[in-house]
């Protein structure tokens, strides 16, 4: 058995973890155990794996707690239609990234999708510039990658190819409330390209979801903001694509063995889950699942 090995055969997990082969044949008849069948033989993911011992170790050692079946953060619409696909009995509280991490912090939320980036660095879902430094349990698993864009018209009636159009005094710009993922991005899109925000003519309210935004350009209320592709198919709008960017999933590293989060990353494995990505529109499932962080 070498570190190179990315999963382990029955007989390797068995030595790894001092256990009888006939126990973790229990365990997976159980389900208590991360592994795949292919081809009808069992594989157990190394990552998962220590992940899974860990867990444990925390769960002997600090005071249990249940964590309410809910999904804060950022609205996606890949991952809440994926929610209600995959029966995880997860329940939706999308009020931004920022919230999202709010609510983890609290024990208010199991898990939050984020997509912050951070002006500094330039790097998106950093722990230390979201406050989660002093989280010793975070775990943080890519969804997907998106891309992120102006949302307008279909018809784009007053021709707007880019930021620069922005700057248009009758042009009315959609925004979100300013924690949200896609307020931040578009902060720093505007400062690259040289635009002073305040002379921007910003919509008198502010959109809570990717949703509220893509409605109120449909709807007339503003002629264009930032969101996602798939948020301008949903709603068919038109779209002018400017970048792409990580879609996370943060949340304890106990969490991620609960049966309704391992629900939701089974799903993603299925291929109606990467027909419907292709449908919605500008997703790359590449590394969807990854672990990114643990802490």
């Amino acid at each position: 058995m070498t570190e190179r090995h990315v999963y382990l055969t029955t007989a390797e997990v068995a030595d790894y973890l001092r256990l009888k082969e006939r126990k973790v044949y229990d365990l997976v008849s159980q389900g208590q155990i991360p592994c795949s069948r292919i081809t009808g033989k069992l594989l157990f993911p190394r990552q998962q794996i220590d992940l899974w011992v860990l867990s444990h170790l925390e769960g002997d050692q600090a005071q249990r707690f249940s964590l309410p079946l809910v999904v804060a953060g950022s609205q996606d619409p890949l991952l809440e239609w994926a929610i209600r696909e995959s029966s995880s009995d997860l329940a939706m509280l999308c009020q931004g990234s920022g919230d999202g991490v709010r609510r983890l912090l609290d024990g208010k939320a199991m898990l939050a999708g984020i997509h912050l980036l951070d002006p500094i660095s330039q790097r998106y879902n950093e722990p230390g510039a979201l406050g989660l430094s002093g989280m010793r349990d975070l775990l943080i698993v890519h969804w997907a990658t998106r891309r992120q864009g102006l949302l307008l018209p279909i018809d784009n009636p007053l021709k707007i190819a880019g930021l620069s159009d922005l700057q248009k005094a009758n042009i009315r710009v959609a925004h979100r409330q300013p924690d949200a993922g896609a307020a931040r991005l578009l902060s720093c899109l505007l400062s690259q390209a040289g635009i002073d925000s305040s002379t921007l003519n910003w919509a008198p309210h502010a959109s809570l979801s990717e949703d509220d935004l893509a409605l109120s350009v449909r709807q007339g209320e503003a002629d264009v903001g930032l969101g996602v592709e798939a948020a301008a198919h949903r709603q068919q709008l038109g779209f002018v694509p400017l970048c792409e960017e990580p879609f996370d999933l943060i949340m304890q590293r106990r969490s991620y063995f609960e049966p309704p989060i391992q629900r939701l990353l089974a799903f993603t494995h299925q291929s109606r889950f990467a027909e419907r990505a292709a449908q919605l529109g500008g997703y790359n499932l590449a590394e969807t699942g990854k672990i990114v962080h643990n802490a």
